[in-house]
């Protein structure tokens, strides 16, 4: 999709969420996930596919109709099956709990009422199977990493300061919609060449660099601008 397609025909629009704030709105569902996968020590691999996951969710489904969070919880769940990097379920839940009531799981269970553990795992249940029959169990995402890593490493750049902070702004990336508008490595082209720009450093020197990364000017000034907005 385009990126005037995800903002003007996303659902929220019909319920009175602009652009602007759905942009808020997915930027907080994706800090939740990071700061839940961390919690649960998944890679960030299956951390950026439950993010991905999200985000063509609400690319189909109205943010007014839906708890970003349970919808998080459940995507988090289905992208560490999908990734191989299973977790078990009351893992999730209790982690993905304290997370959002900010306090520990054995205050929780004596605070709130008798049922709500069970009532909690039923709605993240649900989440999940509304998740796949939306995206019609379509779970695979491609991340440019691999493609960022080799293509520096085959231009002799795999040591440097360069590489982290490429690999940092893809994860930042992540954030935003780039995922639903671009392929892997096109996002890995925006971010290397917005990485050695950020550090002064000059890769025209590198043959054909761009021509490794199969990416056009347009699109990679495209891709760099909106991993600038980020920040």
């Amino acid at each position: 999709m385009s990126r005037d397609e995800i903002e003007r025909l996303s659902p929220s629009r019909k319920d009175g969420i602009d652009a602007l704030q759905e942009t808020h709105l997915r930027y907080s569902y994706c800090a939740f996930l990071q700061n839940l996968g961390l919690r649960l020590e998944l890679p960030q691999t299956t951390i950026g596919t439950a993010m991905v996951l999200c985000h063509r969710f609400f690319v189909r489904r109205s943010h007014a109709s839906h708890d970003r969070f349970l919808v998080a919880t459940a995507t988090l769940f289905l992208a560490a099956k999908s990734e191989e990097t299973p977790c078990p379920l009351n893992n999730v839940l209790r982690a993905s709990s304290e997370i959002f009531h900010k306090q520990d799981f054995n205050v929780l269970c004596y605070l709130l009422p008798a049922d709500w553990y069970d009532q909690y795992r039923e709605r993240v249940l649900e989440a999940e199977q509304m998740v796949l029959t939306t995206l019609n169990f379509e779970l695979n995402v491609q991340h440019p990493y691999a493609h960022l890593t080799s293509i520096l490493d085959k231009l002799g750049l795999s040591q440097s300061l360069l590489v982290s902070l490429a690999l940092s702004l893809v994860s930042e990336g992540l954030r935003s919609s780039l995922w639903l508008q671009f392929k892997p490595h096109q996002i890995a082209a925006g971010a290397a060449y917005l990485a050695a720009r950020s550090l002064n450093m000059d890769l025209t020197s590198c043959q054909n660099v761009w021509q490794e990364f199969s990416t056009s000017p347009s699109v990679l000034k495209d891709v760099v601008q909106q991993l600038m907005e980020l920040f």
